[in-house]
């Protein structure tokens, strides 16, 4: 017989994770206390590692092709400053 799959908040999955994290109780053990299996915690426990680095990178690693576009508008921002000043001096 199957069951529904049951849907978890984010506010659920974090307290699951956090514990899991902290290592106090073994992962069956926290996949019995909160009737879930044991690898719904290992995916949540892995999860909330991967994240947690993202949460602390104070400089975010940027693709080629953001760099390139942030570079184009940064341009494009120069120019427009520079044509912005020259119609300024011709319109007084």
């Amino acid at each position: 017989m199957k069951t529904a799959k049951r849907k978890h908040s984010d506010e659920f999955k974090a307290k699951v994770s956090l514990e899991a994290l902290k290592e106090r109780q073994t992962i069956e053990e926290i996949a019995h206390k909160y009737e879930l299996h044991p690898s719904v915690v290992k995916t949540w426990k892995k999860q909330a590692q991967e994240n947690l680095n993202k949460t602390f990178n104070m400089s975010p690693v940027q693709s080629k092709s953001e760099e390139a576009l942030i570079e184009k508008l940064y341009s494009q921002i120069g120019q427009l400053k520079v044509e912005n000043d020259w119609l300024k001096k011709k319109l007084y």
